[in-house]
């Protein structure tokens, strides 16, 4: 979490809550995603495509990877999610779509469904957090060790 200066102007501080990838090939879905997750104070990159998106998490830490499930193939998406599970900051995924059947999901993936907006931001803050609970706990491990 970034705490940013307090704006003189306003006298109000903004907080960035975390780092998000949004990945969607679909320009309107992945706008809109992007507009309610930083009006929530989420710093997000996005990516059009599997490819981009594993571009991004090689060069960017990111604390949760949102990943439409079909793009340019029906398997871009757990390709997506696969990469990033990876990644050495080992980041918190969940797979978006407004498809409630598309594909078998085992219990390790989680399903959100963007129209249900507080249901999204409350899932998006849970995994976060898990996510920042599962890094403190192995750093405490190894500082232990």
């Amino acid at each position: 979490m970034k705490a940013l200066a307090p704006d003189s102007a306003a006298g109000i501080s903004e907080v960035q809550l975390a780092r998000v990838l949004l990945v969607d090939d679909n320009p309107a879905a992945r706008l809109t995603l992007q507009t309610v997750l930083e009006a929530s104070g989420y710093r997000v990159d996005s990516a059009a495509s599997a490819a981009e998106a594993v571009g991004k998490m090689d060069s960017h830490e990111y604390e949760l990877v949102l990943s439409d499930l079909q793009m340019e193939s029906p398997e871009a998406g757990l390709r997506v999610l696969a990469h990033a599970r990876i990644m050495e900051y080992q980041p918190a995924t969940a797979i978006v779509t407004t498809y409630q059947n598309s594909h078998p999901l085992n219990e390790k993936r989680v399903l959100i469904r963007p129209m249900d907006v507080p249901g999204l931001l409350w899932k998006v803050a849970q995994l976060i957090s898990e996510r920042a609970a599962r890094r403190m706990r192995r750093e405490f491990r190894q500082a232990s060790a």
